[in-house]
């Protein structure tokens, strides 16, 4: 009596007398996958490749050579539509950039808004519960025009020196802590440099990206410390940002960027040496604390600033 043939589980009008050596199923050419022994299926493939544990870094992001720095990126594709918009809508800056607190009155004169009843006034800014402009200021720039540096645009100059430094830094970044703690870390520096603007410069209007690229200046030193890097040429790196806060005092926000670089800096230190058997869950609660602390601060100034 003729034997009845033997398909492909996957491809059943391919006739076939190879089977997987893990699950016996009979397989096609298409579906085979050459193993220790045998050949496997498509499907035992996948779930073999699911329980093999993925290497980490010591930061704890997943080891993926070549990977493309999709947040880094996409940060990048944010701001830049940002400044599109600006240049559609100028009016984006005063309604989304980052103001602490004043009052603007008929004229357009700012005060410090300490409770007093000033009349035919408006209260602006973060001390008016506009909260969410401590976040969008990180995401615009300014616009042309709106400020010069000797005889340079310097509203074009400040999104193509931030874009630029990201885009170095952000790669390098994110490599190492992997897709989720860059995203946090850079979404905190940005707040830390927005926070320090409110708590020291309340008045004073700031946009712009710096504070989060601070931020990852600081935790590319932290990062090239704790891998055991020659500290030599990120000393000099690292120098360049300090002096580049110092010479940008006179046109652009030093807090910003300071708040930035500290906030960058906690945050990578504790990324760095958290304690592998619980690395997720200390990287995690230090990054709510961080924000927590955050959030007091912007809390307490503005209760001062109300009286």
């Amino acid at each position: 009596m003729e034997a009845a043939a033997t398909t492909c589980f996957r491809h059943p009008s391919y006739e076939t007398g190879v089977s997987c050596t893990r699950c016996e199923r009979f397989i096609c050419p298409d579906c085979m996958r050459e193993a220790a022994v045998g050949h496997h299926c498509v499907e035992c493939v996948k779930e073999g490749r699911r329980s093999v544990r993925q290497p980490r870094t010591v930061f704890g992001g997943a080891v993926s050579r070549g990977a493309v720095p999709i947040v880094t990126y996409v940060l990048m594709g944010l701001n830049i539509l940002a400044y599109v918009g600006e240049l559609i809508r100028p009016d984006i800056v005063d309604r989304f950039g980052m103001t602490g607190a004043g009052l603007v009155g008929p004229d357009g004169s700012r005060y410090i808004y300490t409770g007093i009843d000033f009349h035919s006034v408006d209260v602006i800014g973060v001390v008016d519960g506009e909260w969410y402009r401590l976040l969008t200021g990180a995401f615009l720039h300014l616009p042309p025009g709106e400020s010069s540096f000797g005889s340079l645009p310097f509203g074009v100059l400040h999104i193509v020196f931030n874009m630029y430094a990201l885009w170095n830094l952000g790669r390098v970044v994110e490599a190492q802590l992997g897709r989720v703690r860059y995203l946090v870390l850079y979404l905190l520096s940005a707040l830390g440099g927005s926070v320090l603007v409110y708590l020291i410069a309340p008045l004073d209007n700031s946009v712009g990206a710096s504070g989060a690229v601070f931020g990852l200046a600081a935790s590319f030193y932290v990062i090239s410390r704790r891998l055991g890097r020659d500290m030599r040429a990120v000393n000099r790196f690292l120098a360049g940002f300090l002096v580049w806060m110092v010479i940008s005092a006179g046109f652009t926000s030093w807090q910003g960027h300071l708040g930035g670089l500290l906030t960058g800096a906690a945050v990578t230190v504790v990324y760095a040496y958290a304690p592998a058997q619980r690395r997720t869950t200390v990287q995690a609660a230090v990054c709510v604390v961080v924000f927590a602390v955050l959030m007091l601060l912007v809390v307490l100034k503005t209760s001062a600033l109300t009286g």
